[in-house]
């Protein structure tokens, strides 16, 4: 989808990787690596993103960390975008509405990371209907076109294990208070 309208795949997997999770931090090196593509191919699309003020860069010691820029008037709306292409909003929409007692649900693992690797990690907290939350993702899954791995925590255990799971480095979908 986004493909046919973003022809540059370096500039469609940056868009992915800063706008999926705002919070995400990188620099060209490690970019590159992790695309897999070569520095200059990274650099040229960096650069362009960064004129058009869609990505911020600082300095750090000898490089340059690239952030999404949140204050950009479009920035919202490339969120959206990105979260529509990922297929994160129609698995929120499918799982949230008659799940049960949902307090809090967040993305970990790659996804939150801006990596689409095919498979979304879920934490739920709450009292969930798992017999219900298994058909929701199965007909979520074919929606989305993407594995979707769900824990389902109670609030206790997830004071226990939020260290453990890098809840703080997750994006939050659903917080009921």
């Amino acid at each position: 989808m986004l493909e046919s309208l973003i022809t540059s795949k370096t500039r469609l997997k940056l868009l992915l990787k800063f706008f999926s999770n705002p919070q995400t931090k990188s620099y060209l090196r490690s970019l590159a690596e992790e695309f897999g593509e070569s520095t200059n191919a990274v650099r040229v699309e960096l650069n362009r993103l960064s004129e058009a003020e869609f990505l911020s860069s600082k300095p750090s010691g000898n490089t340059i960390v690239y952030t999404a820029n949140q204050s950009h008037p479009l920035f919202p709306e490339i969120s959206k975008i990105v979260s529509k292409y990922m297929g994160i909003d129609s698995l929120i929409e499918q799982i949230i509405s008659k799940i049960g007692d949902l307090h809090y649900a967040v993305i970990i693992g790659d996804y939150a990371k801006g990596r689409d690797s095919g498979v979304i990690e879920l934490v739920l907290v709450g009292r969930i209907d798992q017999v219900y939350l298994e058909g929701l993702v199965k007909k979520a899954e074919q929606i989305i076109q993407r594995k979707v791995s769900t824990h389902i925590l109670t609030e206790h255990e997830l004071a226990e294990r939020q260290v453990e799971l890098c809840l703080d480095q997750g994006i939050v979908l659903y917080d009921k208070v």
